[in-house]
């Protein structure tokens, strides 16, 4: 059965491989301790039988224009192949932001996706109700065009 806990440092080389296995944008390992250590309460993994088979990795945006309110950006998120269309991604989505609304009292979170990235998209689009904000041109290495995505916390940090 596949559990979803909060991210501990030990986990790291599991969220690196589902990382590597999925991804084009990889990361070292000081990247992902820095984010755990910053926001502990942002990032989780699914794990199957002490295995991680799917991650979130998150923290709060640290330079908020003036005016603008506090909010959260999803970093990466993966889940090894045998493990998707399990909604796995999903809880990862909602315990992240569920968490940084009630610890961070985040007004929204963003996340940015390639757009060509159509499984992505239909996933933070029509099931979790992100909306494009704003397009980023060659924001990725390889010169593509990426979506920033943006959903309301409000109704979180209300309730």
């Amino acid at each position: 059965m596949v559990n979803i806990r909060v991210a501990r440092a030990e986990d790291m080389p599991g969220m690196q491989a589902c990382n590597l296995q999925n991804l084009p944008e990889n990361y070292t390992m000081r990247y992902y301790l820095f984010y755990m250590l910053s926001c502990p309460q942002l990032s989780y993994v699914a794990e199957d039988e002490g295995k991680v088979v799917g991650y979130i990795l998150a923290r709060m945006e640290d330079d908020v224009p003036e005016g603008d309110e506090p909010h959260g950006h999803v970093i990466s998120i993966s889940v090894l192949r045998p493990y998707r269309r399990l909604g796995l991604a999903r809880k990862l989505m909602v315990q992240s932001q569920e968490a940084m609304a009630r610890v961070y009292k985040a007004a929204y979170v963003t996340l940015h996706v390639r757009k060509t990235n159509r499984a992505a998209l239909a996933l933070y689009r029509d099931t979790l109700s992100f909306g494009v904000h704003e397009i980023e041109k060659s924001y990725y290495a390889d010169g593509e065009d990426a979506y920033v995505m943006r959903r309301s916390l409000m109704h979180l940090v209300q309730s």
